[in-house]
């Protein structure tokens, strides 16, 4: 690798590292959130969900502009936007300022894509699927520094400070990407399907709003069935368009490739099941005893750090059996790992220790499925439409994780079990206290999210086993 691509990849991870770091330490904080903005998890989930909805909408849009523009000109753009974001996000005062902020937030995903595809242009494909694997690891490091360092961050000085702390990373990501990062692509002429982009926005937030509001409105009622009508009519019309489009939003002469076909369904699938464990194991592990462990923030940050640091560890070797073995097997090894790491949640959580080692086995996992996912997807196609190719996946990526939360939400709201968390003085049936008794996710709950994770992965090992295997040859660049 010469120094261009040696710094574009060194960008990539810190870019990783700033974006997971912070994404990561809202997991451990979303208990204290809860109690923060007086809510629920149901309506809290919407900070995760909105930030995804609109990441999924910028790395489209993005990856497209990327290979219009330059790549490295979008990256800054979309570097600036995450900085401002970040930036105003400690000062959220109420839940609606910090979706808000959130959602803005989400336009900075966008980077991802566009480094994937910088690093696809400027390292062999022989080489590929180590310089993928490097900046894989580093969204693990950043898990890591996010799950301890911005735990004890959010219990010793509160949660806005976590986001305070990024800010002046976020500023030095703008200016080392400024200085040093490199772009020689060739940029193609193209049109941004704005109707595309509406129509799926709008199918997938309708959806959400469905699965997020059916308790409280009622499923049976004519908001929640309207809603559900309309999110299928928006989707239908957006398949229907990008069929004629000129310049689509999602192509589907891409999706008739059938690794990248697979790829990004596979992707959808394998999201919803890692994001059903970051939205339910920190909420088990605060919440008080006997709903939950009654661990602190920093406490619970340390019991998943195995996982981040597992996913870091494994992902060399991802990368060598991707390069080796082909990115298939790759992808077949991690989804495998992953569900036998739900059926340990399922069965066996019932200490600190046992969510420890589930967790840590489910970091393994992921490692291998990025790596092979990315990999295979670069692979598939032509260099000059790896930016549109890689925005198309985060697309199907950030849909399957915007359903973890929200399925997520409505079953730790919809099954509940309740806890006595102090007593006031007065008159309860002869006793001279009133006792506060507070509600908190069951164990029922658990269980239906890990059997939709286990599902989601299993539909997921399913379609990888038809993906075309391709092991690429050092010194082979077609």
């Amino acid at each position: 690798m010469n120094n261009h691509s040696a710094r574009t990849i060194a960008i990539s991870a810190f870019a990783g590292l700033l974006v997971t770091y912070v994404e990561t330490m809202i997991t451990p904080a979303l208990p204290i959130l809860v109690s923060f903005f007086d809510t629920n998890y149901d309506h809290l989930s919407w900070i995760i969900t909105a930030y995804i909805i609109s990441g999924t909408v910028s790395s489209a849009i993005f990856g497209r502009l990327a290979d219009m523009y330059g790549k490295k000109n979008v990256f800054l753009i979309l570097a600036i936007f995450y900085t401002i974001a970040v930036s105003f996000g400690g000062f959220a005062k109420t839940l609606e300022e910090l979706i808000i902020i959130r959602t803005v937030q989400g336009i900075g995903m966008g980077m991802f894509p566009v480094s994937f595809a910088l690093i696809n242009d400027q390292v062999p494909k022989d080489r590929l699927a180590l310089a993928q694997g490097i900046v894989s690891s580093t969204f693990s490091g950043g898990a890591s520094i996010g799950l301890v360092v911005g735990a004890w961050i959010t219990q010793n000085y509160g949660w806005q400070w976590s986001y305070h702390s990024s800010i002046p990373v976020a500023i030095l990501l703008v200016i080392l990407a400024t200085i040093y990062l490199h772009d020689e692509s060739t940029r193609r002429p193209a049109k941004i399907d704005f109707v595309g982009v509406g129509s799926l926005g709008f199918a997938i937030v309708s959806f959400i709003l469905a699965l997020s509001e059916g308790e409280y409105w009622g499923w049976t009622s004519p908001s929640i069935i309207g809603l559900f009508l309309i999110s299928l009519v928006m989707f239908t019309a957006f398949v229907l368009y990008e069929k004629n489009a000129a310049e689509p939003f999602i192509r589907m002469d891409l999706l008739r490739i059938r690794n990248v076909f697979l790829a990004n369904i596979t992707g959808l699938f394998a999201m919803s099941g890692m994001f059903f464990l970051f939205y339910t194991v920190p909420s088990m592990l605060q919440d008080p005893e006997p709903a939950g462990f009654g661990v602190s923030i920093v406490e619970s940050g340390l019991i998943l750090l195995p996982a981040a640091i597992l996913n870091m560890a494994f992902a060399p070797l991802a990368a060598k059996v991707t390069t080796n073995r082909g990115p298939k097997n790759a992808i077949i090894i991690g989804l495998i790992i992953l569900l036998f790491s739900y059926l340990g949640l399922y069965y066996n959580r019932y200490s600190t220790i046992s969510i420890l080692e589930d967790a840590s086995v489910m970091g393994m996992g992921i490692s291998f499925i990025f790596v092979g996912v990315i990999n295979l997807l670069l692979i598939s196609v032509p260099r000059e439409r790896s930016g549109e190719s890689t925005g198309m996946n985060v697309v199907f990526r950030n849909i399957g994780t915007s359903l973890a939360p929200a399925i997520g939400g409505v079953l730790e709201t919809l099954y509940v079990s309740y806890v006595l968390i102090g007593a006031i003085p007065g008159n309860f049936h002869g006793l001279p206290v009133i006792p506060i008794m507070h509600s908190f996710p069951s164990s029922q709950a658990y269980d239906g999210i890990y059997i939709i994770g286990m599902a989601f992965v299993l539909i997921a090992l399913v379609l990888s086993m038809f993906m075309k295997n391709v092991v690429v040859s050092r010194g082979d660049e077609n």
